[in-house]
């Protein structure tokens, strides 16, 4: 197990002291989401909280961004998050080292990778076997956005730690910095930082991801067994607000949408927005239910013993529970 599961070892004899739920003076619940980082791939999310369907579902949420999905893990290990967004190897790796209250999947957000192959200079006829000896500014080793990026480079001949650099090292809220300072030839980057790059004229996109993953179980929503069982109605409740926010993503148009998540972007224009939320409903980035299913689990297993991160195989009962999805797909119209 390599640098993400050694640093959730780290946690594994923290005691859960759990997130004190407090209520608001207008009798909301409190409730703590972790956050991988802050990026429009979450839109049906910050659509949730801009139209106040958290408000709706009795919930006062307070959001933290992690910037790993690590750290988001730990938050909720140690009872500093109530839930935590990230991809699922997260939860994966914390069932391996055989923890009592592990991490459950109860909600599935998106199901394609999120982020963009960013060069410094324009390359319609860009192939992925273009980097070759190139450097990379990639993913936090072992989670998502690095195992994606192997996922796609073997996929087209390359072998990640022979053929070319991956920098592993940065946080993805320092990669576009150091992009513009000098560092790599390319960079994988969420939005709004890909689009960000192209209009300051750092950057251009030249590959997509997500396109070139193919549907992957990439964010997902997950708690502990102890916090899933105390404050049941509250994840009800949360998972109910998702789903609103994904089928308002679903019914509406990409500026639409843009308008609506503004206040959580407020540097980039709407225009701006705009062109990131079509580019991503373009290529079906987000799910319209929150189900997380069986063959999502297999297909990240498959993924993460494909990158040598992982060797084993869960239970699908034992890392994810679907009852809160099922009964917001039934309650919600």
């Amino acid at each position: 197990m390599k640098k993400v599961a050694a640093l959730l070892c780290a946690v594994l004899l923290i005691g859960l002291a759990g997130c004190t739920q407090t209520q608001t003076e207008e009798g909301l619940q409190r409730l703590v989401l972790s956050e991988v980082v802050h990026s429009v791939f979450y839109a049906p999310q910050y659509v949730a909280m801009e139209l106040g369907f958290f408000e709706e579902e009795g919930i006062d949420l307070e959001v933290d961004v992690g910037n790993g999905a690590d750290k988001c893990m730990t938050a909720v290990i140690s009872g500093n998050a109530d839930v935590a967004l990230c991809g699922t190897e997260a939860a994966i790796y914390v069932h391996a080292e055989g923890r009592e209250d592990v991490p459950i999947v109860f909600a599935q957000l998106t199901q394609r990778a999120g982020n963009f192959l960013v060069g410094r200079e324009p390359d319609p006829d860009f192939k992925w076997t273009d980097l070759a000896g190139q450097t990379i500014i990639g993913g936090r080793e072992g989670g998502m956005p690095e195992l994606v990026l192997e996922y796609v480079l073997k996929k087209n001949g390359l072998d990640p730690e022979k053929d070319l650099t991956i920098i592993t090292n940065l946080d993805l809220s320092a990669t576009a910095g150091a992009f513009v300072a000098g560092t790599g030839t390319y960079t994988a980057e969420f939005e709004p930082g890909a689009t960000t790059l192209e209009e300051g004229g750092n950057g251009y996109v030249v590959a997509s991801l997500g396109v070139d993953s193919g549907y992957v179980p990439y964010t997902v929503y997950m708690t502990t067994e102890s916090i899933l069982e105390e404050k049941e109605d509250l994840m009800q409740g949360f998972t109910n607000a998702i789903y609103k926010g994904q089928k308002w993503v679903e019914e509406h148009t990409s500026e639409e949408v843009a308008e609506v998540i503004h206040p959580q972007f407020e540097e980039t224009s709407v225009e701006t927005l705009t062109k990131i939320i079509e580019r991503y409903q373009k290529q079906d980035t987000w799910k319209t239910d929150p189900i997380f299913s069986e063959d999502s689990l297999r297909l990240i297993e498959d993924i993460l013993r494909e990158g040598g991160e992982y060797e084993g195989e869960l239970e699908y009962e034992a890392i994810a529970n679907t009852s809160l999805a099922e009964k917001a797909m039934e309650s919600v119209s």
